[in-house]
């Protein structure tokens, strides 16, 4: 790739590491290098990252790796991650594989380079969308999405069926993000496969991934078929933002959801708004962040509680004792659920659905007092080792333990250890949205059901950019406590908190 410069001079695009790192030479590496090659011995191109994670391990807190010549380093240690957190000399660099989902969603939130205005427009723009009182409005909708889940959920039981856990879980937080921020219904629950948004969105990350390992000068040639069909992908993903922003409009405005805000909002110091461009990309940008991760974390939290009955059983008297028979519960029911945020905190900590971000020095400096790097100069953070290093998380830290959460244990940590959002001002911004989303679902399913996992399945891990425990499956199985109230529908479906009615797509 070309590097080009911002108008602050920093260095857009790829930058190889002996660029910014004066002692790169100081950095480890992994042993049998080959010329042009690189360290490419026994890695695998489906499971990158856990493949450094494989290196971590024995190359310890920094280290580095190379690919057709390009120089990566990597760091974890919580010491380096602390320093890196520092946002006087840090800030987030778009990194290769994010830099590669920007035909997707260009300046969107997640892809925008720092100087790219946008990102701040955008930002003040749609972050009072995520205040309490922004969230207490969605809380409502995420019930009935979560009441399509367990209506699915039910049969299954009924018959004696097994279920798909990151297919459902997919299908429920892509139709969470699409009501409460967007008004749209896009049926995932009555379709036999996945929603082509779904196939898309697949198809889109896992081109950027497959970007990373080919050489950038033979992409084109190696990845031809590919890039058709990714660019089909993308096509079709904007075609699908395009029809419900149009809906929207037609409509005359929704109900002050995220979608408004792009559309009517101004900000408040400068009066801009937001391009027709960059609504697209930013629909897109939570459409994609705002589901594909959260489906992650809970997929992982279900597969640890299936596998650690004692923990299920706790975090379920707590669901009984602080929900007892209450139909629905309300929002700040949901925050008193402290084990079932603990038991998801531990899944994050072992398997943030969002594995690795990249920092950047903002000016000539040196990491935690002992590498010196250049203005511009990166590194990428494996979270997922950030979140084992024994120094911080004890001798065990690969054991599933969610009383690592308690309160006490929480505050005699170290800060900046627990990152699975990213760090600083660039973020997740729907952080909050995805745990009330999660910590809701997993007391409802707890209270629901008993899980039973397949005694053969040993966990896989799914790379597309983000994690995903592959082929999961378990059995549900309804609890004999007696049966709550359901929530009110319609002749015409659920309704939302509003009573507004949510559209679908013909798509």
């Amino acid at each position: 790739m070309a590097e080009t410069t911002t108008p602050a001079g920093l260095p857009k695009g790829f930058r190889s590491a002996e660029l910014g790192w004066p002692e790169l030479h100081r950095i480890p590496h992994p042993p049998y290098r080959l010329p042009l090659l690189g360290d490419l011995i026994g890695a695998s191109r489906r499971t990158p990252l856990q493949d450094s994670l494989k290196y971590a391990r024995r190359l310890g807190p920094i280290f580095r790796r190379n690919a057709f010549g390009k120089e990566f380093v990597f760091t974890w240690g919580a010491s380096l991650v602390a320093d890196l957190a520092d946002e006087t000399r840090f800030a987030k660099h778009v990194g290769l594989g994010v830099a590669n989902l920007r035909p997707v969603a260009g300046d969107g939130l997640f892809t925008a380079y720092n100087h790219e205005p946008n990102w701040q427009l955008a930002h003040d723009v749609l972050a009072p969308g995520f205040h309490r009182e922004a969230m207490a409005g969605y809380h409502t909708m995420m019930l009935a999405v979560a009441e399509r889940l367990t209506d699915h959920w039910d049969r299954a039981a009924a018959a004696g069926r097994t279920v798909d856990v990151p297919g459902d879980m997919t299908k429920l937080t892509l139709e969470t993000i699409a009501r409460t921020g967007f008004g749209h219904d896009f049926g995932s629950f009555e379709r036999s496969r996945p929603h082509p948004f779904v196939t898309a969105m697949v198809g889109t990350l896992s081109y950027a991934q497959r970007l990373n390992n080919v050489p950038a000068p033979l992409a084109p040639l190696l990845l031809r078929r590919a890039g058709r069909r990714n660019a089909a992908d993308i096509a079709r993903l904007h075609r699908i933002v395009d029809e419900v922003v149009r809906a929207r409009r037609a409509d005359g405005g929704g109900d002050g959801d995220l979608l408004d805000r792009m559309l009517d909002t101004a900000h408040p110091e400068t009066g801009e708004r937001l391009s027709s461009e960059n609504v697209r990309r930013q629909v897109i940008t939570f459409l994609v962040a705002g589901h594909e991760t959260t489906s992650g974390a809970l997929s992982f939290a279900l597969y640890y509680l299936s596998r650690h009955p004692d923990v299920a059983a706790r975090a379920r008297a707590e669901v009984d004792r602080v929900w007892g028979g209450t139909a629905a519960p309300d929002y700040a029911q949901v925050a008193r659920l402290r084990h079932v945020r603990r038991v998801l905190d531990e899944s994050l900590r072992l398997w943030p659905t969002a594995p690795a971000f990249a920092r950047e020095a903002a000016r000539d400096t040196v990491l935690a007092g002992e590498h010196p790097m250049r203005r511009g100069a990166w590194t990428l953070v494996l979270t997922p080792m950030l979140h084992r290093d024994p120094e911080v998380w004890g001798a065990d830290a690969e054991r599933f333990d969610p009383d690592r959460f308690d309160a006490q244990a929480v505050r005699a940590r170290p800060p900046h250890t627990f990152k699975p959002f990213g760090t600083g001002a660039r973020a997740c911004i729907g952080r909050q949205f995805a745990l009330h989303e999660a910590t809701l679902v997993l007391g409802l399913l707890l209270r629901r059901y008993e899980l039973s996992p397949d005694p053969g399945y040993r966990l896989r891990v799914t790379e597309r950019l983000t994690l995903m425990p592959e082929g999961l499956r378990l059995r549900p199985q309804r609890r004999t406590a007696p049966a709550v109230p359901r929530a009110r529908r319609t002749a015409g479906g659920t309704v939302s908190g509003s009573g507004r009615p949510v559209r679908g797509t013909g798509e």
